[in-house]
């Protein structure tokens, strides 16, 4: 997989507060890797509907036909939908599908895309979908770039935990982008960095608090908790 990972790039999307997201895009191998994955558990799902038909006459062969074709269109939407992105494969491979701002998958991306393997697949064995991907800056195949969507690899690393005790504090001016960003960064890592150190980077932005020492810093850190959402 981290062979794989040397063909990826990365992706960066900005947020209205100012926060950069970057993601790293899965290249054609990996992604390889998953579909056979899932088309595995696919074929294994085929051969149980397969066995159970046969004991219901012909009325088996048409609830076979029924499910195999929901099962082969709507597979992967429901685990994209309901499943963070991924399907069994996509898991297994630690890939997950957003859409082009990072946000969830929802229905409708979900299902254009995976319509629209049948373009992928022509002439055959997916050759346009695997050259859309490699001539795409984003790994991109023909059904994400109609349904604005990406594959990207699981950020692994937790996330740092903001401080419950923080308390929120709405900034009474207009902030920066790199304000909001420093901001930002200091609540995040409350945590790690010793209260002295926290007080003395404070004070730099006591234009912005308007105070120095704990007090500046703890309205530093309660409009960074109020930047990263809590309210």
């Amino acid at each position: 997989m981290q062979a794989s990972r040397l063909l990826d790039n990365h992706c960066s999307v900005e947020t209205p507060e100012g926060i950069d997201f970057s993601q790293a895009m899965a290249g054609p191998v990996v992604r390889i890797l998953a579909f056979l994955i899932d088309l595995g558990w696919r074929g294994l799902i085929y051969a149980a509907l397969g066995m159970l038909a046969g004991f219901l006459g012909g009325f088996g062969l048409g609830l076979f036909l029924i499910l195999t074709f929901l099962l082969e269109w709507f597979y992967p939407v429901f685990f994209e939908v309901f499943r963070q992105g991924q399907t069994p494969g996509k898991k297994t491979m630690g890939l997950r599908v957003v859409n082009e701002d990072f946000t969830p998958v929802g229905w409708g991306g979900s299902v254009i895309r995976n319509l629209l393997r049948t373009a992928d697949f022509f002439p055959l064995f997916y050759v346009a979908g695997l050259l859309s991907m490699v001539l795409s800056r984003r790994f991109q195949r023909l059904g994400d770039l109609a349904a604005g969507t990406l594959v990207v690899h699981v950020d692994r690393q937790q996330a740092p935990r903001l401080d419950e005790t923080i308390q929120p504090r709405m900034p009474q001016q207009a902030l920066s982008r790199a304000e909001r960003q420093g901001i930002i960064s200091l609540t995040v890592r409350s945590r790690t960095i010793s209260e002295p150190r926290q007080q003395e980077l404070a004070d730099l932005m006591a234009p912005v608090t308007g105070s120095t020492g704990s007090e500046g810093l703890a309205r530093l850190r309660g409009m960074g908790a109020w930047l990263l959402g809590r309210k």
